[in-house]
């Protein structure tokens, strides 16, 4: 049976239906929105992966080219590996939901939304997010929710919502801000704006929410109407006695590793004294006499382990305010940066925070270097790239390097959308720009070093960027109604704590933001205490990136090209390229520089070569120059004919010397006077209005002896060359008795 719901988001129907399609997965729905159709499936494995102790969700956003009506571009035509706004849709999906699974749910379980039809005018990831929370509500998995998502923007300074790919596209919203909450609480956000205050953000937020709130309604209708009864899942409880013991064996130790300040430090004393709870519990006699008994044992008594460090930590910074490394909820780490580290790169900067350490690197480009980006709504070039890299050397650790993780994906575009909302625009820098962040040392939020450090190597690089951005992450401690928002967050914060909250921006306002939560959401006014602490602690950030370099350098690097744009008549640009390309072929031969011509008669010239660069702009405005009436060109004889020569005065303008302008005495064979190849100066003395020019030579030379000019002779026609009949002030042919004027 088919169960349908519906309501309005943003001017147009949103619809969820169950009982169509795909009816073997545990949950499933059809999402439509305008012309957009996404199926989002559900499903749960029936028993819990041995020996996990992490919730292994994994959510797929399955992008389908035949939903736009485009045949993939790869070798294969067809889908390959997700794109990187695949992924990024997957993490907004997965982290909203993600801690609404009950504690200790280790069943292997995931989430496929597949993209059937596209509308860039319905949102692919508004109707993608409220997929999966309907699916997973109408299943048995368990599962707290629902959760729904929503857009906002604002264009004019009025919000909209789930504003359209062209406007997000074109850039006519000064914020894009992707929201994802409950009911009653805030579960995720994520987004950039040009500099636009914490207030008017937060009010953004808060206008999106209640857009969540009727689709957060009609999933709950949908269950009623066909949900599945819950299948049963209760937590492991602790055993009470080895839960004391390991408080006696590992409390003390525990706070005292909790108090270190120093991250190896303690790590290395939370592991020490793990290991000893551990072996003390876990008898060597049990290991020989019950392996498979110890094995569990060993597993509940790090379990418990955890929990205890977990509750330590909080306590501590609930109760006696302070935190791990001794700082109060508000003071930022010791700051160091040092712009131009590298000496070869166009652009670097070294950005130190405490433990997180971040070196940007920028390389600057031209056209030919930009990203082709094939997508369902997207067939176009890239111009800024921000990539984002998190060896496992950064954390002590060994591990994999090649591919991009979907963490280091989703952190590049944070500090990307970040950096890009004050790049200047290309018309006015017109470079290829990538960066690439190196994440040497990480103990917390990485990312918004990347945007610090990416902020000062861009002025290094001499990008005319005019203000600097600086990042700072966010941290929430909250039991019951007591809670504490840490600014700059340490690792281990982090991962005990309850919300990671980024906001990156200006003096003036903000340009990223993204947050995550690990409880059921948080109200207003935590969020509103977060951006306001959080602006506090960025301008602090700011203000100690401004020791190192406080405006863009005057020089770019000298190994960077030298980009320099001129203007060409639309209807001239025929001529610059020249017939299959030849003209512009020979100018880049010519000069080695790379060339690139836009249809609105811009012109970008790149070389690192002054002088190259400026005979590629002499020969250009050559072919592109209209002669002048009066004025003296130093042309080239291209012709000689019975009755005259044609001269090359521009690269792409040739004039007709009649016989009778050659000299003041009398002409009777042209190849007395000129030859194929000769150089020589000439006077325009006519443009007739079909543009053929009529030039003169013997203006320009002196009157023989007696003042007397003569001109005349050949015996060609004279409309040859399209300059027919005798002209005022000249004798007939043949003639040349009497004086001309000059």
């Amino acid at each position: 049976m088919i169960h349908r719901v519906s309501c309005e988001m943003g001017g147009k129907t949103l619809t969820i239906e169950t009982g169509k399609l795909a009816k073997q997965a545990h949950g499933s729905v059809l999402v439509s929105y305008g012309d957009t159709r996404v199926l989002v499936t559900a499903c749960c494995a029936p028993e819990p992966r041995a020996g996990a102790d992490f919730f292994p969700l994994t959510v797929e956003f399955a992008e389908k080219f035949y939903a736009a009506g485009k045949i993939p571009g790869s070798f294969h035509k067809r889908e390959g590996r997700p794109t990187s706004e695949a992924t990024l849709s997957a993490r907004q999906i997965d982290r909203p939901i993600r801690p609404l699974f009950p504690e200790g749910f280790y069943y292997d379980t995931q989430v496929v939304a597949t993209i059937l039809s596209v509308d860039p005018d319905a949102d692919v990831d508004v109707a993608a997010a409220a997929g999966a929370s309907a699916a997973l509500h109408i299943s048995d998995i368990p599962f707290n929710g629902p959760t729904a998502g929503c857009r906002m923007g604002r264009v004019n300074g009025e919000y909209i919502v789930n504003p359209t790919w062209t406007q997000i596209d074109k850039g006519e919203t000064d914020m894009e801000i992707f929201i994802v909450g409950t009911e009653k609480a805030i579960m995720m956000v994520e987004g950039g704006a040009r500099e636009v205050p914490e207030e008017e953000v937060l009010d953004a937020i808060l206008k999106g929410h209640g857009e969540i709130q009727k689709v957060v309604k009609i999933i709950n209708e949908l269950r009623s109407l066909c949900g599945q009864p819950k299948r049963k899942f209760t937590a492991a409880t602790p055993s009470s006695s080895i839960k004391d013991q390991v408080m006696s064996l590992a409390k003390a130790n525990l706070m005292k590793a909790l108090r270190t300040k120093e991250k190896a430090a303690r790590y290395q004393l939370v592991g020490e004294t793990r290991d000893a709870a551990v072996n003390t519990i876990v008898t060597e006699s049990l290991k020989k006499e019950d392996p498979k008994a110890a094995d569990k044992l060993e597993t509940e008594v790090k379990s418990i382990f955890d929990l205890l460090q977990y509750n330590l930590m909080r306590e501590m910074i609930l109760s006696d305010k302070i935190r791990i490394d001794g700082r109060d909820t508000k003071t930022i780490r010791p700051i160091a940066v040092e712009p131009g580290l590298l000496p070869r790169t166009h652009g670097s900067a070294l950005f130190t925070r405490g433990e997180t350490q971040v070196l940007s690197v920028v390389t600057l480009g031209t056209t030919d270097d930009e990203q082709i980006v094939d997508t369902m709504f997207q067939n176009t070039m890239r111009k800024f790239m921000l990539h984002y890299n998190f060896p496992p050397y950064s954390v002590g650790e060994t591990g994999r390097i090649g591919s991009t993780s979907r963490r280091e994906i989703g952190h590049g575009m944070l500090a990307e959308r970040s950096i890009k909302a004050m790049m200047p625009a290309f018309e006015k820098f017109p470079y290829t720009v990538r960066i690439v962040c190196e994440t040497l040392e990480s103990n917390g939020s990485s990312s918004m070093g990347s945007v610090c450090a990416t902020s000062m190597a861009l002025m290094d690089a001499g990008v005319p960027y005019p203000k600097p951005v600086a990042g700072i992450a966010m941290g929430l401690i909250k039991e019951g109604d007591r809670f504490a928002v840490l600014s700059d967050i340490l690792g281990d914060e982090d991962h005990l704590g309850d919300m990671d909250f980024k906001v990156a921006g200006t003096r003036d306002g903000v340009t990223g933001i993204q947050m995550d939560i690990k409880i059921e959401g948080v109200n207003e006014q935590i969020m509103r205490t977060a951006l306001a602490q959080a602006r506090e602690g960025r301008l602090h950030i700011l203000g100690e990136m401004t020791k190192g370099i406080e405006t863009p350098r005057s020089e770019m690097s000298k190994y960077a090209p030298r980009i320099t744009t001129i203007m060409v008549p639309v209807d001239k640009i025929r001529e610059v390229i020249g017939s299959g390309g030849k003209v512009i072929k020979e100018i880049v031969a010519q000069t080695g520089c790379k060339i690139d011509i836009n249809d609105d008669g811009r012109i970008n010239i790149a070389t690192n070569d002054a002088a190259a660069s400026k005979k590629a702009i002499d020969i250009i405005q050559g072919i592109i120059a209209e002669v002048e009436v009066g004025k003296v060109y130093r042309g080239i004889v291209k012709k000689v004919v019975e009755f005259g020569a044609f001269v090359g005065v521009l690269p792409n303008q040739d004039g007709l010397l009649h016989i009778s302008e050659i000299a003041h005495e009398r002409v009777n064979n042209v190849l007395d006077y000129l030859k194929e190849g000769d150089e020589i100066e000439v006077k325009v003395i006519e443009v007739d209005r079909m543009g053929k020019v009529r030039l003169s030579r013997k203006v320009l030379l002196p009157l023989p002896e007696g003042g007397e000019s003569h001109g005349g002779g050949g015996r060609g026609p004279r409309s040859e060359g399209g300059f027919g009949g005798p002209r005022r002030g000249n004798p007939p042919q043949g003639g040349g008795r009497g004086p001309r004027p000059n």
